[in-house]
């Protein structure tokens, strides 16, 4: 699939959505793929980009790769709510502001949604607001635009709806029987790591600025 000069595909669902599965289903369409991007360099190598900071730096950018589009992960409250609490409690001592080792990109991307710096963060109300807040701010934002697909990953026929929503040439009717592949459930949290592709993109991609991280400049 070649993109328009500029333009990317940006998943803006939030982590435990299904950005694993989706990113590794487009790798096998044959886009360059990167899940979570923290360079200048991966931006532009990547022709797919998944997950952090994509869901929660999507208006910026919006503005600077003009003509891209947008997709967002939608999931059952009752199976993302636990999934969400189980990856919160697991990174919650790399997240923290000074001591924990994340990538700084990652860890104000995850501050920005989910407000780490509060009490209690993984409680079910708390992060049953995160997931509500996120949704309506994604709705808002891209509301009477084309260019947002909102899709769950495990109902039928999910894959065929991305990928006429993508305008991928050579597709069959028997599209329609395919389905995502399932990763990283219950505590996995790492398979795009083992995932073995040659289109995979690194978050940390070096270029002419090394491995700087990708800051907004609009």
């Amino acid at each position: 699939m070649t993109l328009k000069p500029c333009s990317k595909i940006f998943i803006i669902g939030l982590p435990r959505t299904g950005t694993t599965s989706i990113s590794v289903a487009l790798l096998e369409k044959g886009f360059k793929v990167a899940h979570t991007a923290f360079t200048q360099r991966t931006f532009e190598l990547a022709e797919v980009i998944s997950d952090c900071p994509c869901f929660s730096d999507y208006q910026q950018l919006d503005r600077l790769f003009p003509g891209s589009k947008f997709v967002y992960l939608q999931r059952e409250l009752s199976l993302w709510l636990p999934s969400m609490q189980r990856l919160l409690s697991k990174m919650a001592p790399h997240l923290q502001p000074k001591t924990g080792h994340f990538n700084p990109v990652l860890k104000r991307s995850f501050e920005q949604t989910f407000e780490l710096s509060r009490i209690n963060v993984i409680t079910d109300e708390h992060l049953r607001y995160c997931y509500n807040n996120h949704q309506k701010q994604v709705e808002t934002y891209f509301k009477n635009r084309q260019d947002l697909l909102s899709i769950n990953i495990s109902e039928p026929r999910s894959l065929a709806t991305l990928m006429r929503f993508l305008e991928v040439d050579g597709e069959h009717s028997d599209e329609n029987n395919q389905a995502f592949p399932h990763l990283n459930q219950g505590s996995q949290v790492s398979n795009w790591k083992a995932y073995k592709h040659k289109n995979k993109i690194s978050s940390l991609s070096a270029g002419k600025n090394h491995r700087k991280f990708f800051d907004y400049q609009i």
